[in-house]
């Protein structure tokens, strides 16, 4: 079971989410059709799983690849409204970056398409230098992504 839950107009979410760069690009992803936002692989922690567990899940199951972390940049706390249905969100997402070696995920086409159960995600290398340009969330990586942290750090936005 997925740590999310609704209370009335509000939600949370405990996510994970996967930074993974190689030769000045950033892999992205967008759900079922060329979409007007791209994200970063990952999801939801679920019940009596660590945030490194759920992170290696989720990449395994969006990319299939198992991928080692490297190591943990963010605890990012998220407060938003989602326009698709207008409820307030706290989210806590821990952002890991991954590492890509011995992975094949390197050798992919630059956009490349895989089928999750129902769902089709559409994963593309975005320069990271044009990542400004690009609807990607979260947004504080649009500039964060050119000072990684050297140590876990917590954040927080607002939108």
């Amino acid at each position: 079971m997925d740590i999310s839950f609704k209370m009335g107009d509000e939600k949370f979410n405990y996510r994970v989410g996967a930074i993974i760069i190689s030769n000045g690009r950033i892999l992205a992803m967008s759900h079922d059709k060329p979409s007007e936002y791209y994200s970063l692989p990952g999801g939801r922690v679920m019940m009596e799983e660590t945030a490194e567990q759920a992170m290696i899940r989720e990449v395994r199951e969006e990319l299939g690849v198992s991928l080692k972390i490297s190591r943990p940049l963010w605890l990012n706390q998220s407060f938003f409204t989602k326009d698709t249905d207008g409820l307030r969100y706290h989210e806590i997402c821990i952002y890991f970056l991954m590492d890509t070696a011995d992975a094949g995920l390197l050798e992919r086409q630059n956009t490349f398409t895989r089928t999750e159960g129902t769902d089709t995600h559409i994963f593309k290398w975005l320069e990271i230098a044009q990542l400004k340009d690009e609807t990607f969330y979260p947004l504080f990586l649009k500039k964060e992504i050119f000072n990684l942290p050297d140590t876990f750090t917590i954040r927080t936005e607002s939108r």
